[in-house]
């Protein structure tokens, strides 16, 4: 997969988190993403779930709250490492009252650099934590196969995101996203 950033690429969304795409480390022939996230206090990520990869993260400093689903919450601190396993629907957030740091990785890299950014820069462009309407739905019917969110009823992610996808096609809303990298199957 040829990457669109150059690394290091930050994105922030409009709560003030921040998350940095360090750089691209090779596993035993895998592309590994290393990362770096900023998350302000009260702010984390709702339930997800990555279909194709691990994700690792340690606390750097605050705390961070996290949770697989099913399970009950926990916490971790400073020094600390969670890793999440493909295809475990989780969530974390900031569980202190300062900022809470972490570095991390996803592996395999995969899309998420482009993905995530395109799912900040919905949400930038709306200031809401769902982004603008026909990009979310895009990015999110485009990379079904590879992401998906617990709260977003089934009948939108079968109806509505594809009627909004066609929707936005007619109304040539999708050419910044002609290059967008092919879903993994």
């Amino acid at each position: 997969m040829n990457y669109p950033f150059s690394l290091p690429h930050a994105i922030k969304n409009p709560f003030g988190d921040e998350l940095i795409f360090e750089a691209l480390e090779n596993e035993n022939g895998v592309k590994k993403m290393m990362v770096r996230n900023r998350v302000m206090p009260g702010s984390g990520t709702p339930f997800h779930v990555h279909f194709k990869q691990d994700e690792g993260l340690t606390v750097s400093s605050g705390t961070i709250g996290y949770q697989i689903d099913g399970e009950t919450e926990k916490v971790a601190k400073e020094g600390e490492s969670i890793v999440f396993k493909k295809g475990q629907m989780h969530r974390f957030w900031n569980a202190g009252e300062e900022v809470m740091e972490c570095i991390g990785w996803v592996k395999p890299a995969n899309s998420l650099d482009y993905y995530l950014t395109g799912i900040y820069n919905s949400m930038n462009k709306t200031g809401t934590a769902e982004g603008d309407p026909f990009e979310s739905a895009y990015l999110m019917r485009r990379y079904k196969s590879e992401y998906d969110f617990k709260d977003i009823p089934i009948i939108v992610k079968k109806v509505v995101f594809p009627l909004t996808v066609a929707i936005g096609r007619l109304l040539g809303k999708y050419k910044h996203f002609e290059h967008a990298p092919t879903p993994i199957k």
